[in-house]
């Protein structure tokens, strides 16, 4: 039997507050093409046969014409919604809660559409051609039901020249299975490297992008997770359930096991207003180079 090809699962619902406005629908190509058009167009060159797009109901109009309407006649797609009701039975959401749960429970919002390996990406973020292929090569491949994998970039290729960021840091064996990942926040870019409060980088740090591959034994995590994060956190005002502390509760616990895929590519994000300007000259210079054409759409 011929092996299902793998899903892509898009974050699409973060509320973009520190950009100040709805970067996923932000146009960073000569004809308006956006960094999530580029982000499908390589993961289907990689092989994925299906997008699968956590968006959030206020904006489904809105994304649907700018951005799915694209590939609905060239991959299936698929749109799920992260809602911060959307909890398991016995648990509450705080009437000063107004904050999304964070991407561990945006994920866990695809789990009746995605029977089969996926990838996980950021909408914003641009992960570069050799990324999604070493990804969809993974999820192609024959694989136990809790060997799952991330594609990992050098810290000082993640960086923004406009503020602070978070990054999970890995800590990978010989063999490049992941042993852990710590999630810093507040990171900013020094002449040496990068800094965090007192710590300090080379900028050679492994880190975590957000660009994950799954089996579908990860939603069995999810759910068991999340219960416990809201019998912990539940009643906390902004407490986000990331998908780093999932993945790494499962490896210390033993249940699971991470391949470090180390790509090539080129990183780059719009995680301020004015990091647009950078990316719209780096796409302009791989369309220069030839990977893109002028015009990614007809």
């Amino acid at each position: 039997m011929k092996p299902l090809k793998p899903t892509l699962l898009v974050l699409a619902a973060g509320m973009g507050s520190r950009y100040g406005g709805l970067k996923q629908l932000d146009a960073v190509g000569p004809n308006g093409e956006t960094i999530l058009d580029y982000s499908v167009h390589d993961a289907m060159a990689a092989g994925f046969g299906k997008v699968v797009f956590v968006i959030r109901r206020d904006f489904e109009t809105q994304f649907k014409q700018v951005v799915g309407a694209r590939y609905e006649a060239l991959i299936q797609v698929e749109y799920v919604f992260q809602e911060l009701t959307t909890v398991p039975p016995g648990f509450e959401v705080p009437a000063t809660r107004s904050k999304p749960w964070g991407t561990g429970h945006a994920i866990l919002m695809a789990q009746d559409v995605i029977n089969e390996p996926f990838g996980v990406i950021n909408a914003d973020d641009f992960y570069g051609r050799d990324a999604y292929q070493q990804l969809a090569q993974f999820l192609s491949d024959s694989h136990g039901a809790q060997e799952h994998a991330m594609v990992a970039y050098p810290l000082r290729n993640t960086l923004s020249e406009h503020g602070t960021v978070s990054r999970g840091v890995c800590r990978t064996d010989e063999a490049n299975q992941l042993l852990s990942v710590e999630e810093v926040t507040a990171i900013s870019k020094t002449d040496t490297g990068a800094q965090a409060g007192k710590i300090n980088f080379t900028g050679e740090e492994l880190v975590s992008m957000n660009l994950w591959g799954f089996q579908c034994s990860i939603f069995d995590a999810l759910n068991a997770q999340f219960r416990e994060f809201l019998s912990a956190h539940g009643e906390e005002a902004k407490s986000e359930f990331f998908i780093p502390f999932v993945v790494d509760e499962e490896i210390k616990n033993g249940r699971s096991q991470v391949t470090v895929l180390r790509t090539n590519s080129q990183w780059t994000g719009v995680t301020y207003r004015e990091d647009k300007a950078a990316v719209e000259a780096f796409i302009q210079q791989l369309i220069t180079e030839g990977v893109y054409p002028n015009k990614l759409h007809a």
